[in-house]
């Protein structure tokens, strides 16, 4: 191997790019004042950072892209030629574009993240007011994502009328590109796009279906205007609770004040044990469970091809469900005194979550490309703009509704999850409730059991067969869900009123 080539130091220059960028970040928001007070998370300022300097890359070269540059790993031409020359190889075996690297980053870091929150110890049984809490936090992302899909369709509907290319059912992209991120977005752009009706023997002909152009570069918008909507509409809400509480925000103080009780237990390993750092050991139980994750979605994916790629969109949950059996298993052995001590160390575990929502939101962040709004671009803001502020009073109803101790909290998690990715979610509640105090984390985690049962229907109303040969159908059976799932959610409210009426 050739030591000094792009392929080798390129994720080392793209981890630097993203380091230093935070660390500039971190320096902006100790010393401007403004920043300072607006609240804005650091990753997001430095993910900013990114995208504003590869904005003006991209403007400079004309439609040159910063991390395509082989300074981060790109395939050169030497490179190609020799694979081409190569029967056994192939161009994707040897090297990989920055850009690729970053949506790697991305998906990895979301999932690294989520199951280094789940090894903590153990709170009990949840109780039944903490059981509804995470039903209905699963009912709001199904619903969230319902209101998002019916007023995309509505625009797109009205929009087509008056633009080639352009189909009614494409708004429904707004639900996943917001509410679940770059890579379903790019999916189901994809699969739309492919669309052929005019092969019978194609396996992608559908009769009478309209296939999206560019319908790829319009899922990928949506998500990238998801990710500015959630820094955008995260951080005015994070200002305007920080004014409504400004006197009790004096008073505390956001950063954690260390004991030597918070970093170790006295029944954990010491931090160094048989010559093992006790960071590597709680790192090879994060990877250890997420290489399990990976089997297990493999598997599922071999034994249902159809949605293979639906499925590798869950790897952060099923990632949570191994860290959660290893921890349990963990727990047994430790009762059986199979184990003499501790090997969870809570307090490492947060510092390996906090690194991996940042890179997370930055990684993200800096892989947006400011050229993917091609001529769709007044529609999608549109979309976006309508979307975002939709999802905003919708999530502020219910977290003051139904979440009431916490609705600060679980609105920030909410609104960053459903218009970003969870880790948004995460990074914007880190910065109202730095030590995670209120269960809107735990919510954000657990939710997806219920959200999975009953999202599943707008996954199989969204698949190319079904909306693009009956869309109008698909609309109004998205609708009604979405009536329905909102008279679950708010059961409590109607049913009560219900019960009072009747015993008057």
């Amino acid at each position: 191997m050739d030591f000094s080539g792009s392929n080798v130091w390129g994720i080392v220059t793209l981890a630097a790019v993203l380091l230093l960028a935070l660390l500039l970040a971190n320096v902006f928001k100790r010393k401007i004042p403004f920043i300072r007070k607006s609240l804005i998370p650091t990753s997001v300022l430095a993910g900013i950072i990114i995208l504003i300097v590869s904005s003006i890359y991209t403007i400079a070269t004309k439609g040159d892209y910063l991390f395509e540059l082989g300074f981060f790993g790109s395939p050169s031409k030497n490179v190609g030629e020799i694979v081409d020359a190569t029967e056994n190889l192939n161009k994707n075996d040897i090297a990989t574009t920055g850009l690729e690297l970053l949506e790697m980053i991305t998906y990895h870091s979301l999932a690294l993240g989520f199951i280094a929150t789940a090894f903590k110890p153990a709170q009990g049984k949840l109780s039944k007011k903490r059981s509804g809490e995470v039903f209905n936090s699963g009912i709001t992302t199904v619903s969230t994502y319902l209101l998002q899909a019916i007023l995309g369709i509505a625009i797109t509907m009205v929009a087509c009328l008056f633009i080639p290319g352009l189909t009614n059912y494409a708004g429904i992209i707004l639900c996943f590109g917001f509410g679940q991120g770059t890579g379903q977005a790019l999916n189901f752009g994809n699969t739309y796009q492919n669309i052929n009706n005019s092969n019978p023997d194609a396996p992608n002909y559908l009769p009478g279906a309209e296939a999206l152009a560019n319908g790829s570069d319009f899922g990928l918008s949506i998500a990238s205007l998801g990710f500015i909507s959630a820094a955008i509409g995260g951080v005015i809400y994070l200002n305007i609770a920080r004014r409504r509480r400004e006197k009790k925000q004096k008073d505390v103080d956001l950063g954690e004040t260390m004991t030597i009780e918070s970093v170790q237990s006295s029944d954990e390993l010491p931090m160094e044990s048989s010559g093992v750092d006790k960071l590597t050991l709680q790192i090879a139980l994060v990877i250890g469970s997420y290489f399990i994750a990976y089997g297990i979605l493999y598997l599922l994916g071999e034994l249902i091809p159809g949605i293979k790629s639906t499925i590798y969109g869950f790897n952060f949950l099923v990632g949570v469900l191994v860290a959660t059996v290893v921890c349990a298993i963990l727990r047994f052995f430790r009762k059986k005194n199979i184990i003499k001590h501790e090997f969870i160390n809570p307090f490492l575990m947060k510092r390996i979550a906090g690194f991996c929502f940042d890179i997370m939101i930055i990684a993200g962040m800096a892989a947006i490309r400011p050229d993917t709004l091609g001529k769709y671009w007044h529609v999608l803001l549109v979309i976006a703009v309508i979307g975002a502020v939709a999802t905003f009073f919708y999530l502020k109803l219910i977290s003051k509704k139904l979440f009431p101790e916490y609705a600060d909290e679980q609105f920030l998690a909410t609104f960053g999850m459903l218009t970003g990715t969870a880790s948004t979610g995460i990074i914007l509640l880190r910065e109202w409730d730095p030590k995670f105090k209120t269960p809107a984390a735990d919510n954000l985690v657990y939710q997806n059991f219920p959200a999975i049962v009953f999202g599943l229907p707008i996954m199989l109303l969204a698949a190319a067969k079904v909306i693009a040969v009956h869309p109008y159908i698909v609309f109004g059976i998205i609708i009604l869900l979405f009536i329905v799932l909102n008279i679950i959610l708010f059961r409590s409210f109607i049913f009560r009123k219900r019960k009072k009426a009747n015993k008057k």
